[in-house]
């Protein structure tokens, strides 16, 4: 349940992307003001993720997806009516009533993540948090991946962006139906888990010694105490990185693909695809390399930390390469393969929460969440001044060094540790 709201969630996120010449073109947009349209959705999706993490320790994951899906989902169907409300209603400006709905937009999908992590929380045994958070995860690349031959052939078939809009938010609205028969907050809350399940899921016999569990936290965490905590920051900058790259590509790469090289919409459903497909392996990959280490090393700086920065290493190296080479087989090779193990730790992020914090697993998470989708505003903002002053190179570049500075921060992140009293006891 978790994989496929996921995939929704992205698939209306990335659709926007491939109906940008068309968008463009109707209300008069050039490249910098279509990177705002793009970045709108990010001043939303912050505050998204802020609340919906703390709703969701209070309220439930199931309450929390199901107001969060009803208003993606109907925010999606108005994304089609935008422009022209703005036209008529906002002093003939498209641009500021877009503004208004992809704020609105990213909000209600901003508690996506956070959400995810409450639920990982409260389902995952210690021993498989790794693998548990990546499939939860998974849903991020394959509905990236997934975005461009749905967003291509319903572009294709009705031969209308409104029309793309609508039909993806009717969609979401018709999952509740199943969604809401099948998910539950807690295992113990759902006919299908066995008690000899439940006790696997909640037994702390493999913990280590810097682990915490819901059954050995303190119950009361204040949220301020987060801010506190050099892991928790350093982890929120380190996922940083891996959202820009997220963004950028998600964002940027159909228009790209059309200016740097031509293609029409036609060939954008299978291009597009490129960059994700190894993404949707990797995100798995990782969070069973890092249950893996866990195990052989009993370290968790290892299996996490130091997983995450050697990741961030490589992909930094495989975004300063793509502005080096010319054909368009080479570019998308290496920005596949660079956000393949940008991918690598995607489960990291969020289980260096449950490590540290599992009774705050959604509010720290939302706090994250938070700090890490400033790059949902940046990457899409930034890389549209960039290209418009500096050629499309730059926002490769940008990339390298966004992720570049998360790598030194992943570096410095102990997880288990939240506090200096924790700190001087495990030293």
């Amino acid at each position: 349940m978790v994989v496929v709201i996921t995939v929704i969630n992205y698939v209306d996120r990335g659709a926007i992307s491939y109906a940008a010449n068309p968008m463009i073109e109707e209300y008069g947009l050039d490249k910098i003001a279509w990177g705002q349209v793009l970045g709108y959705f990010g001043y939303g999706y912050m505050a998204g993720a802020l609340v919906g993490g703390a709703l969701a320790d209070r309220k439930g994951p199931r309450w929390v997806w199901l107001w969060a899906v009803s208003l993606w989902s109907v925010f999606e169907i108005t994304m089609a009516f935008a422009g022209d409300i703005g036209l008529a209603f906002f002093g003939g400006s498209a641009l500021a009533k877009f503004a208004v709905f992809r704020v609105l937009f990213g909000a209600a999908e901003g508690p996506t993540f956070s959400t995810i992590n409450r639920t990982m929380a409260n389902w995952a045994t210690v021993s498989e948090r790794g693998f548990a958070a990546s499939l939860g995860l998974l849903g991020t690349p394959l509905g990236a991946l997934l975005a461009a031959p749905i967003a291509v052939f319903l572009l294709t078939v009705t031969g209308q962006w409104r029309w793309m809009f609508v039909i993806l938010g009717v969609i979401g609205l018709v999952w509740l139906i199943f969604w809401r028969r099948m998910f539950t907050d807690l295992p113990e809350d759902n006919p299908r888990v066995s008690a000899e399940e439940l006790a696997l899921i909640r037994s702390t016999d493999d913990m280590l010694a810097s682990e915490k569990s819901l059954s050995t936290e303190e119950s009361k965490v204040p949220w301020w105490s987060f801010f506190r905590s050099r892991t928790l920051v350093l982890n929120a900058l380190g996922y940083f990185a891996f959202q820009y790259v997220n963004f950028m590509i998600l964002t940027w790469t159909p228009k790209y693909l059309q200016d740097e090289f031509g293609f029409n919409l036609g060939s954008l459903w299978y291009l597009g695809m490129i960059p994700w497909i190894g993404a949707c392996f990797t995100v798995l990959l990782g969070g069973k390399i890092s249950d893996w280490l866990r195990r052989r090393t009993g370290s968790l700086w290892i299996a996490r930390s130091g997983f995450a920065a050697g990741s961030l290493l490589l992909t930094t190296l495989c975004f300063c390469l793509i502005p080096t080479v010319d054909s368009v087989g080479m570019v998308l090779l290496i920005m596949a393969i660079g956000n393949a193990l940008n991918s690598l730790p995607n489960a990291v992020y969020w289980i260096v929460i449950i490590d540290t914090a599992p009774s705050r697993a959604g509010t720290f998470g939302g706090i994250s969440h938070f700090i890490t989708n400033i790059a949902t505003i940046v990457a899409p903002t930034l890389t549209g001044f960039l290209v418009a002053m500096h050629g499309y190179n730059s926002m490769f570049i940008a990339t390298a060094v966004a992720t570049g500075i998360g790598m030194f921060a992943m570096i410095f992140v102990r997880p288990g540790i939240r506090t200096k009293t924790e700190q001087a006891r495990a030293s």
